[in-house]
């Protein structure tokens, strides 16, 4: 079966990433197909994959800021050719699910969200800080975009959401069904620590829509300690905001992660995400999550059990949880049997299973516009 893989950049490391490590496993050798890679800021062993851009990857400045040339993407992915291929699964968060591909060819879409700039430009534009070059530059295309990715929607065989959140999504926007398989994560990297310090944690890119500007705000007024464990834009506005008992560790190395989600009183997490892995990740080394409930939350952290869920992002509502969520009697091995079930293995066997699936229900000979059934 010729397979090939799609997925939108490769200038960033995230979620999507991880995604793209578990289906290049699942199908080594497979060439990907992407907009623009940018070799330096992604994993060096990366180099050995047959990766094949667009010429947007070409264009100046292209890999440092991929959002300056989003009206060219459509045609980016459009120019691919996939003739020959079986089955190809696009990775997508942007716009590499608008391929096009003939009707011998399966495309499954896994979606970690429909295009987000597309349908809530506004709130991205606001939480991305998009500067007013870009932003009057980007307003222009919009309608053309929706009814592009509107259109290229039709152009999947089936949908894979990453939770019910994107699934509603994806009915609401594409007017499309899909099932949910949650993103892989490495659950076995991380184990409960013999013993647990005082301090509390939160892991991921330093981007104002995570709400770190709350949480700090409330644990300046807690009076506890809070690690905060990675870089990004926003970083030097959320150091301002900080007191003495915040503290800031800048971009801590993969293999030092564990050890330091395992030791931690609890991991904090006031923003809205489409799933988020870090939380997993906590909850992996045994430690209970207080976290915002709205998006993948809901479906990761159980509520008294795993972890605390507060309704509000606010500074009042991140205090209480945490003052609340002193009250929890944590059992390390029951949390960690619980994020077991979002790990690397778990994923590939579902995408496995429903890709066998759907290859077998594609072969399948379709009945003609005149034949009778079972003729």
């Amino acid at each position: 079966m010729k397979t090939a893989l799609v997925h939108d950049w490769m200038n960033q490391i995230g979620g999507a990433e991880d995604v793209l490590e578990a289906l290049v496993d699942l199908y080594p050798g497979r060439p990907i197909f992407t907009s623009l890679y940018w070799p330096k800021k992604m994993p060096a062993y990366w180099q050995q994959w047959d990766i094949r851009t667009s010429f947007i990857d070409r264009l100046p400045f292209a890999r440092q800021n991929q959002q300056i040339y989003f009206p060219l993407y459509p045609y980016a992915f459009e120019h691919f050719d996939f003739r020959d291929y079986d089955l190809v699964i696009s990775n997508k968060s942007g716009f590499c699910h608008g391929i096009i591909t003939g009707p011998e060819t399966t495309h499954i879409c896994y979606c970690l969200t429909p295009t987000r700039y597309v349908w809530r430009y506004h709130q991205y534009a606001e939480q991305e800080n998009l500067g007013k070059v870009t932003r009057s530059l980007l307003t222009p295309f919009l309608t053309y975009l929706r009814m592009w990715d509107r259109l290229a929607a039709d152009r999947v065989d089936y949908f894979i959401a990453i939770s019910e959140e994107v699934r509603r999504r994806i009915a609401k926007i594409y007017h499309r069904d899909s099932v949910i398989i949650h993103p892989p994560v490495d659950v076995h990297r991380f184990e409960p620590a013999a013993c647990v310090e005082d301090y509390y944690l939160f892991v991921g890119r330093l981007v104002p829509y995570r709400r770190i500007d709350l949480l700090i705000e409330a644990f300046n007024q807690l009076e506890r300690p809070l690690l905060i464990a990675g870089d990004g834009r926003d970083r030097e506005r959320l150091e301002a905001l900080a007191g003495p008992t915040i503290t800031f560790l800048g971009y801590v190395p993969d293999a030092d992660l564990p050890d330091l989600f395992s030791r931690c009183r609890a991991f904090v997490f006031p923003g809205e995400e489409d799933f988020g892995i870090a939380p997993i990740q906590a909850m992996a080394a045994g430690r209970p999550v207080i976290a915002y409930a709205g998006g993948g939350s809901l479906e990761t952290v159980r509520h008294g059990q795993t972890g605390w869920l507060f309704t509000e992002q606010s500074v009042a509502a991140i205090q209480k949880a945490v003052e609340e969520a002193d009250e929890i009697r944590v059992d390390g091995r029951l949390i960690r049997q619980h994020a077991q079930q979002f790990d690397t293995s778990v994923f590939k066997q579902k995408m496995q299973t429903f890709i066998e699936q759907k290859m077998a229900e594609h072969r399948q000979p379709k009945l003609g516009l005149f034949q009778k059934k079972g003729s």
